[in-house]
């Protein structure tokens, strides 16, 4: 028995090795914009073999109608980069990045809401 609950331990920080920090490693802090409050931290990390856009534990959103997670260049959110729904105002959350997606064409994460189009918040990755 304790072998064996050795064993789940080991798994279970191999698993959250592969998710914190890995992959391109890039991170940020959002900020509020359009009279929004977004706050907490955003990841770029290896997930499920892939990437993805990890919203921290500490993530906030004051609340939008259409809020979802997308990409910015330049001070400009891009069109077409969207890859999830936020599903939850506040906690950590997970939005997987389609494989074809080069994420270091971008430089910001942005909380965009799609049904007026305009930013909620965004985060600058480093």
């Amino acid at each position: 028995m304790f072998a064996r609950t050795l064993t789940v331990a080991a798994f279970a920080l191999t698993l959250a090795a592969t998710v914190v920090q890995a992959g391109e490693g890039r991170k940020g802090s959002f900020s509020g914009e359009n009279n929004h409050v977004v706050t907490g931290g955003v990841s770029i990390v290896e997930y499920n073999g892939g990437k993805a856009v990890r919203l921290g534990p500490d993530f906030f959103l004051d609340g939008a109608p259409d809020p979802k997670v997308g990409f910015g260049q330049g001070g400009r959110y891009v069109d077409g980069s969207l890859i999830g729904l936020v599903r939850s105002n506040t906690g950590e959350q997970f939005f997987p990045i389609p494989a074809g997606m080069n994420v270091s064409n971008f430089d910001t994460v942005y909380i965009w809401c799609e049904r007026f189009s305009v930013s909620l918040g965004k985060a600058a990755l480093n």
